[in-house]
């Protein structure tokens, strides 16, 4: 549409189905590399792409060319039958259903990426639990802890 203007920058934060450690080294990059190629052929600005081995982190540039649920559901399916194509786990690999979705200021996004680029860093002393329950508290997201991701 003629005249519209944006700037959305947005992170969202899935996990493994019961957070299981899934995501191995050995093809997490690729992964990432699948999902940002995702993520831009719908139009959006992938600026980085992070986790560790049950969890991954997104942040984008998002245009309101499709709804983020629309995208978010694409990511995971696209990704989920990547993953099992290749065949890169010993069982069928699954997301947990949701995510988490937070919005950023123009100035905030040196330090999000910052902070996605460096997850292994961040988890070595901190659970994805605490984490995503450190984010939506200081994001200010009401939340019933009992929907907080399953565990196995």
């Amino acid at each position: 549409m003629g005249n519209t203007y944006t700037q959305i920058h947005i992170q969202t934060v899935f996990a493994v189905k019961y957070r299981e450690a899934l995501i191995l080294p050995e093809w997490r990059e690729r992964l990432y590399q699948y999902t940002a190629s995702i993520i831009n052929d719908q139009g959006h600005k992938t600026l980085a792409i992070g986790g560790v081995e049950n969890h991954i982190h997104l942040f984008f540039g998002f245009r309101p060319t499709q709804s983020l649920s629309s995208l978010m559901l694409r990511v995971k399916r696209e990704t989920s039958e990547w993953i099992n194509k290749e065949i890169l786990t010993d069982s069928r690999f699954q997301w947990q259903n949701g995510y988490g979705a937070f919005s950023y200021s123009k100035s905030h996004v040196p330090n999000v990426i910052r902070y996605i680029l460096n997850q292994e860093a961040h988890h070595a002393n901190r659970s994805f639990r605490e984490e995503y329950l450190d984010i939506l508290r200081k994001n200010e997201v009401e939340f019933d802890e009992q929907y907080i991701f399953e565990d196995i």
